[in-house]
């Protein structure tokens, strides 16, 4: 390729000349990352060493401000990229992930232990007292210099080079971890017949039929790893053999021998972690990560989840005998197993409560879900969303929206991508092609949401679970962190906050989900077009800790083993025996799970986005349950004067200031955890 062809197709990566701001997505291929990394890098780098070099003593605009707006055709690039690789990922892709995750590493490595770089931060650091900084402006210095020290600037030259190449080989194991995870699900699936599908409601086997039908199986029907066909099909299926089929290979992902085994690559990342918490002079990888969180330290983090284990395991003893007992009574004559208890569960459920999980589905259309995010949004912050036709993104299934305040002016992008395909890793994410901040040039949000529903036939509204729902508000959530942002520095703006505050936005937006007039509103029968008769409302109101023990069990064992892998003196050769060992201690019931088992656990494995850090979602749900009580306690969820606090010192304000201080100047004060064991039934 001659460079005025490269340049030619490297160019819709860096300048993003499409409709509302967005890259021109028709023009840009796939083999052209590459290069664009090449010069992406080339020129960051020069930058970097230019801020380096200033003659110049060191000020905030020249260093700290020059350093924040420095790298943007590389952060352009990348955000294309990254959304690729989890969204719409193939053969290039991922080839070029394996080898830019090392380099990317490599890179930021080389930033953060650059030696005069970090002597103008640190000469700025010194001095901050007598800058006469605004309050933000201290914080992003400080989180700085504090970044630069957890990166190695203090560190001997031969200490520097060992974690550069432990960085490096870190990234190359979790994108490894993740394109194994991966593999392992796209190329599973159950084929069924008719006759296998006793229990099963009729928009799960469409669904079924429909995933059949894309994997060239016309005709029948397709369990996948997929949640939203797992979790159903675990649920509702009569066939007890199938289930266990099915759940095996869910819980086996990255678990399978050959070339996607995931075991050696967990060994090999938690044997790195812990020597690079050594080199930074940290007891363990979760003191080096709790560090900068609200948390602090593993023993908070235990002081939060050790009560909330023992309160779960005694829910889940006092449903395991329900269970049996229903399980009994229909026949079966042996021990209750992983792949039984949501489909028994669902039968005490129905027993307790006279309805069952999918009389709700008709009622959560996806198109109307959407719209009822859309309308919370609209009544607590004044925001509008205009879907733009015909704009193209990274796949034909995303939808493109702008939106706008209440005075019309513009906000931000917003792209959501709601079905699953084989080329998207499982789950559900929120991120961003760009941030919104005023610094320098200013950014308006361009944000995502990415989703894994299963997709209906064509011509039939997609139906969601509760929870499916509660997950796009989850998701939802977390896209308005980014797009109600103003704050002058790029590094807090949005979602840049500790990891045990940025799930606080997005859990407390599901509240909003289920109060009454969001339901008598959006909540309409898919056929019929009626509401939720108020009966059925208030029973599934009546019913919305039901199961508390199981999903907290399944939830805490995760967060807890993750918390053991890294808080652990030394890292286990065997990170399964040690799964196991730590499950025995935890006195883990046998017939439930662990939400994410090692093998795949991506949000620890596939990056360092939540090690030692998956506690944070209920950390951050002590948060959620104290602070929608603030609108509960006004007697309206929409309450205008709490909704403008919300937004000011919640939604907009990203990490510009300590979390605590944002939280306490919404509530009034930190709350306990006593809000969210109620929530969730335990209390």
């Amino acid at each position: 390729m001659t460079d005025l062809t490269a340049a030619s197709a490297t160019a819709p990566l860096v300048d993003w000349s499409g409709p509302i701001g967005l890259p021109d997505f028709a023009h840009i291929g796939d083999e052209a990352f590459a290069a664009a990394f090449d010069a992406g890098f080339a020129a960051h780098a020069a930058e970097i060493e230019a801020i380096a070099a200033d003659p110049a003593a060191p000020t905030i605009e020249n260093t700290l401000a020059a350093l924040e707006l420095a790298g943007k055709p590389l952060g352009r690039v990348s955000a294309i990229f990254w959304c690729k690789a989890g969204a719409d990922t193939n053969d290039t892709i991922q080839a070029l992930e394996r080898s830019v995750s090392p380099r990317m590493a490599r890179h930021y490595s080389a930033i953060g232990m650059n030696q005069k770089l970090f002597a103008r931060i640190d000469e700025l650091y010194e001095r901050r007292a007598g800058l006469g900084l605004d309050p933000e402006t201290e914080r992003v210095l400080e989180l700085t210099w504090k970044g630069f020290v957890r990166s190695g600037a203090r560190l001997g030259d031969a200490d520097k080079q060992r974690l550069a190449a432990i960085n490096e080989e870190l990234a190359s194991l979790g994108a490894r971890f993740g394109q194994n995870v991966l593999a392992d699900e796209r190329s599973w699936a159950l084929f069924l017949d008719a006759s296998d599908l006793a229990g099963l409601p009729d928009s799960l086997r469409r669904s079924m039929a429909e995933a059949a039908a894309s994997r060239g199986q016309d005709g029948r029907y397709a369990v996948t790893l997929s949640r939203s066909i797992m979790e159903p099909f675990l649920t509702f299926s009569d066939r007890r053999d199938l289930r266990e089929t099915a759940f095996r290979a869910f819980v086996a992902r990255g678990e399978n021998e050959g070339d996607n085994d995931n075991r050696g690559v967990v060994a090999g990342m938690l044997r790195l972690r812990r020597e690079k918490a050594r080199l930074l002079g940290y007891p363990s990888y979760a003191a080096l990560k709790l560090d900068n969180t609200m948390a602090k330290t593993p023993d908070a983090v235990a002081e939060l989840l050790d009560p909330v284990w023992e309160k779960a395991l005694e829910k889940v003893a006092e449903d395991q005998a329900e269970l049996t007992r229903i399980a009994s009574h229909g026949g079966l004559n042996a021990a209750l197993a992983p792949w039984d208890w949501r489909y028994y569960q669902e039968k005490l459920r129905s027993e307790r409560y006279a309805f069952d999980a999918q009389q709700l589905k008709p009622y959560f259309q996806l198109e109307n879900v959407i719209a009822a995010c859309f309308d919370v949004a609209n009544r607590l912050f004044g925001l509008t969303f205009e879907e733009k036709q015909g704009v193209a993104a990274w796949h034909p299934d995303v939808r493109v929206f702008e939106v706008k305040n209440a005075d019309g002016t513009h906000r931000a992008v917003f792209l959501a991508d709601y079905f699953n395909r084989p080329s998207k890793r499982s789950g559900a994410w929120m991120s961003s092609l760009r941030g919104g901040w005023s610094l320098g040039e200013g950014s308006t949000p361009i944000i995502y949401n990415v989703m894994n529903f299963a997709r209906a036939p064509k011509g039939e509204a997609a139906l969601l679970s509760v929870d499916e729902a509660h997950t796009l508000f989850h998701e939802f959530g977390h896209a308005l962190h980014g797009m109600l942002s103003e704050v002058t520095w790029p590094s807090v703006s949005g979602t840049g906050v500790s990891r045990d505050f940025v799930e606080l936005p997005s859990q407390l937006y599901e509240h909003w989900l289920t109060v009454p007039d969001v339901l008598e509103k959006h909540a309409r029968h898919a056929e019929t077009g009626q509401p939720m008769p108020r009966d059925l409302m208030e029973r599934m109101e009546a019913s919305k800790t039901f199961g508390a023990g199981f999903a907290t069990v399944e939830f805490a064992a995760s967060a807890l083993i993750d918390m053991a892998y890294h808080a652990a003196e030394e890292a286990p050769e065997d990170p399964l025996a040690f799964e196991l060992e730590m499950l025995a201690r935890l006195k883990m019931p046998d017939a439930i799970a662990m939400r994410h088992r090692t093998p795949h656990f991506a949000h620890v494995f596939s990056g360092d986005g939540y090690s030692a850090g998956y506690y944070s979602y209920m950390w951050s749900e002590v948060l959620d349950a104290d602070a929608f009580s603030a609108f509960e306690e006004t007697g309206d969820p929409f309450d205008p004067s709490m909704a403008e606090r919300l937004r000011k010192h919640i939604y907009s304000a990203g990490g510009s200031r300590d979390p605590e201080e944002l939280y306490t100047a919404f509530r009034g004060k930190m709350p306990s955890p006593d809000a969210m064991m109620r929530k969730r039934g335990l209390a």
